[in-house]
């Protein structure tokens, strides 16, 4: 496989973080832990550093936002997200990147398929007023 990513013009680095945090996220599947549940309400606040807030823009950390306050992530999967987005070499990332990277996210946990479905749903919606209706 890395032989044909390598053909396909990805960086040899790259595809070894990737790799990588893949793997981290397969030893999910093997954790025993409960999995957030819908309703759940948390008190607490998210604050970006300056690198993050260069790497995520206004829109990008304010969809954050919103898939925790719709109960498709919880601060630990937000985190997971964030640290990947961070270990990404790319200058530019969108929106659409994010949610595919959230996708990514919430199909490695186990027993999260509510999360997973609403994200996808949301992956393809053209708004999130679409989405949140």
């Amino acid at each position: 496989m890395t032989d044909e990513l390598l053909q396909a013009g990805f960086h040899q680095e790259d595809i070894y973080k990737t790799i990588d945090w893949l793997e981290k996220l397969a030893l999910l599947q093997e954790d025993n832990k409960t999995p957030y549940v819908t309703g759940n309400m948390l008190t607490s606040v998210r604050i970006f550093t300056s690198k993050e807030m260069e790497r995520l823009d206004t829109e990008s950390r304010g969809f954050l936002m919103l898939l925790e306050q719709t109960n498709v992530l919880n601060p630990e999967t937000r985190e997971m997200v964030i640290d990947h987005v961070m270990a990404l070499e790319t200058q530019e990332l969108i929106l659409n990147d994010l949610k595919w990277i959230v996708l990514i996210v919430l199909f490695n946990i186990p027993n999260n398929e509510y999360a997973y479905n609403q994200m996808e749903k949301l992956l393809y919606c053209t708004s999130e007023n679409e989405f949140l209706h």
